[in-house]
C-alpha cells in the first residue's frame, strides 16, 4: 500500500504540486512555538466558514426566494417538514453569530500583538476585506427568512443609501430593484448571499492564508522567528505547523463545538439576539416592530449612526461616521509608530487606549440594541454614544502620537515560553 501511495502521489506531483503545497503550508511551515489561547480563533474562523458554506448549500435546496413563500419555506417547510431541517437552520443562524464572535476575537488578537505591522500590512488588509464581505453576507442572509424584522431592517439599511448626496434616490432604487422592498429585492439579495459574496469571500480567505504563510505568523512577543535560524536553516523558535498545531488546535475545536452545540440545542435564538422575536412573524409592511435594530454584530456601528445628528433631515453624517469607523481600520498598520509590536512590551498609554477602545466598542454594541431615547448608567443613550464614538476614533487618530512618545520595554532576542 505504501509503494502504491508513493506511485500515485508521484504521478500526481508530476502534474500538480500536491506534495509541495502540503509541505509549504503544513509540514514544512514553521510557526512560532509560543502560540497561546488567542491563536485558536483563526482556525475556528475557518471551521465556522465551512459550516456556513455546507449548511447554506443544503438550505438553498429547500428555500424559495419569493416574497409570497420565503417565510413559509423557512419557518414552516424547513423547520418542520424537511428531515433535520431545523438543525440545518439553527446551525446556519447560530453559525452566523459564531462567525462574528471568532472574527472579532481574531481581530482583537491582531490589535493585541501587532499582527498588522510590517511585513503583515497586506495580510491585515485582506483580513479587513474579509470582514467587509462578512458584514455584507450577514446582512443579505438576514433578509432571506423574510420575517418582520428582516423586512424592516432591510428597509432601514437600504434607505441609508439615500443619504448619499445627489444620487441617493436613484441609488436606493437600484439597490432595491423596485420602488419599495419587495420580491425583487429578496431575489437579488438571495443571489448575492448565495453566489456573489461567497465567491469573493473564499478568494479573500485563500489570499489571506497565502499571505500569512508567505511572511510567517506573528506571535505574542512580536518577534520574527525567521531572524534566528539554526545551521539547518530552520527557525530556532519555530515548530512545524503539522503535526504540532494541527493536533493542538483540535483542543480548541472540540471546546468550541461543545459550546456551539449547546447553543444550537438549548438556546438557538440566543435570547432574542441571534433570532429576534419579530422575525418569528412574516414580513408585514403595515406592522412596524416596536424597536428596529440590526443583529448584535452590527450594533456598535448602528449606535454610531444613530448618535450623529442629521442635517436637513439627512442621515449623511451618521453614514459617514459609520463608514469611517470601518475604513479607518484599513490604515491601522501606518498609524502605529511604536518600535515594538506586542502589547507585552508597549508602554502604558497603548494599553490604556486599547482598553478604552474595547470598552467603547462593547458599550456601543449594547447601545445599538436598546432604544436611543433611554438611559445607560444614568446617562442618556445618545450623548453616551457620541462620547464613545469619539473615543473609538481617538484610539486610531491619536495612535501616531502616543505610540511615538511612550516608553517601551526591551524586547527579548528569542521567544518566551511555549517550549515543545
Amino acid at each position: 500500500m505504501s509503494n502504491l501511495f508513493k506511485s500515485v502521489m508521484g504521478w500526481v506531483d508530476a502534474r500538480f504540486p500536491a506534495t509541495e503545497t502540503y509541505e509549504y503550508h503544513m509540514s514544512k511551515y514553521y510557526a512560532p512555538k509560543n502560540f497561546n489561547f488567542w491563536y485558536f480563533f483563526g482556525v475556528l474562523s475557518m471551521l465556522v466558514l465551512v459550516n456556513q458554506l455546507a449548511t447554506g448549500i443544503w438550505l438553498t435546496m429547500f428555500y424559495t426566494p419569493d416574497a409570497n413563500t420565503a417565510y413559509d419555506a423557512v419557518a414552516g417547510y424547513i423547520m418542520y417538514d424537511v428531515e433535520y431541517g431545523w438543525l440545518l437552520r439553527y446551525m446556519h443562524s447560530t453559525g452566523a453569530s459564531a462567525f462574528f464572535v471568532v472574527v472579532y476575537l481574531h481581530m482583537f488578537r491582531g490589535l493585541l500583538y501587532g499582527s498588522y505591522r510590517k511585513p503583515r500590512e497586506l495580510l491585515w488588509i485582506f483580513g479587513m476585506l474579509i470582514y467587509l464581505c462578512l458584514m455584507a453576507e450577514g446582512f443579505f442572509g438576514y433578509v432571506l427568512p423574510w420575517g418582520n424584522m428582516s423586512y424592516w431592517g432591510a428597509q432601514v439599511i437600504v434607505n441609508l443609501a439615500g443619504a448619499v448626496p445627489f444620487v441617493g434616490g436613484a441609488l436606493v432604487e437600484w439597490v432595491r430593484g423596485d420602488y419599495l422592498i419587495s420580491g425583487a429585492t429578496l431575489n437579488r439579495f438571495f443571489a448575492l448571499h448565495v453566489v456573489a459574496i461567497p465567491l469573493v469571500l473564499v478568494a479573500l480567505v485563500f489570499m489571506h492564508l497565502v499571505a500569512l504563510h508567505h511572511v510567517g505568523s506573528n506571535n505574542p512577543d512580536g518577534i520574527e522567528i525567521k531572524k534566528n535560524k539554526g545551521p539547518d536553516g530552520k527557525p530556532l523558535d519555530g515548530i512545524p505547523f503539522h503535526p504540532y498545531y494541527t493536533v493542538h488546535d483540535l483542543v480548541g475545536i472540540v471546546v468550541f463545538l461543545m459550546v456551539f452545540c449547546t447553543v444550537i440545542f438549548f438556546f438557538p435564538d440566543g435570547g432574542g439576539y441571534f433570532l429576534e422575536r419579530p422575525n418569528f412573524e412574516a414580513a408585514n409592511p403595515l406592522k412596524t416592530p416596536a424597536h428596529i435594530a440590526p443583529v448584535w454584530y452590527y450594533t456598535p456601528f448602528y449606535a454610531m449612526l444613530r448618535a450623529m445628528p442629521s442635517i436637513a433631515g439627512s442621515a449623511f453624517p451618521g453614514v459617514v461616521v459609520m463608514g469611517g469607523a470601518i475604513a479607518i481600520m484599513f490604515v491601522l498598520p501606518w498609524l502605529d509608530r511604536s518600535p515594538v509590536k506586542s502589547i507585552r512590551y508597549k508602554g502604558w498609554m497603548s494599553k490604556v487606549w486599547l482598553g478604552i477602545f474595547v470598552v467603547s466598542f462593547v458599550i456601543l454594541g449594547y447601545l445599538g440594541v436598546v432604544p436611543s431615547s433611554g438611559t445607560t448608567f444614568g446617562i442618556p443613550n445618545t450623548p453616551l454614544a457620541q462620547v464613545l464614538t469619539a473615543l473609538y476614533f481617538l484610539y486610531f487618530l491619536l495612535m501616531p502620537v502616543y505610540t511615538s512618545i511612550e516608553k517601551c520595554k526591551p524586547v527579548p532576542e528569542r521567544l518566551t515560553g511555549g517550549s515543545h
